[in-house]
């Protein structure tokens, strides 16, 4: 039995807009670790930050050091860990703040189960599409290493599967753009 009940804020989406100037919308980056997210999306944040928009950043590593420690990197486990950032990155929308998400986020279902649950037009997926050997050579922490020697289990694009977005709305490929020309590219899509 239920017993919740949905509030409705007093506040309409569109005295939200008229406000802040812009619609909140979720910028959704995946990639492959190392691939160059966190990069790209601290850039952007910037960068929109800097023309007067009202933006965050959810990363993968400070989510799950808070709202999603008690999670491991089973398939389940990875499926919750990107629900429950989908649903904040949604409630964050609908407040009306861009919302940069960067996340490996590797099946492609869960995704689509984000994006589902916002409205139409306000859930961009940027594949950042790094090859693997590039993200290994960047690899300062020494995780895809570990991962080929067995010492961690569960490694996305190594013992764990990534799949790639079969239609991003933008592809990132960061072995020939720079960090700025990225932005550019994601900027010039949402403009």
């Amino acid at each position: 039995m239920n017993e919740l009940t949905q509030v409705s804020s007093k506040v309409r989406k569109e005295d939200r807009e008229e406000r802040f100037g812009h619609s909140g919308q979720i910028i959704w980056l995946t990639g492959l670790s190392g691939a160059g997210k966190s990069t790209i999306a601290m850039a952007l944040e910037r960068h929109l930050f800097n023309e007067g928009k009202n933006v965050y950043v959810l990363d993968g590593d400070i989510v799950r050091i808070g709202l999603c420690q008690d999670l491991g990197f089973s398939n389940d486990d990875r499926t919750e860990n990107i629900r429950r950032i989908g649903e904040v990155a949604r409630i964050m929308a609908d407040a009306g703040l861009l919302v940069i998400v960067a996340f490996i986020s590797p099946f492609r279902a869960d995704r689509d189960n984000v994006r589902n649950r916002v409205s139409e037009g306000k859930f961009t997926e940027v594949y950042v599409s790094t090859p693997l050997e590039i993200c290994e050579q960047r690899d300062t922490k020494g995780l895809y290493a570990r991962a080929r020697a067995g010492e961690i289990g569960e490694f996305t694009g190594i013992s764990s599967p990534y799949e790639a977005p079969l239609s991003p709305e933008i592809e990132i490929p960061t072995e020939s753009l720079t960090v700025e020309e990225s932005v550019e590219r994601i900027t010039s899509y949402l403009n």
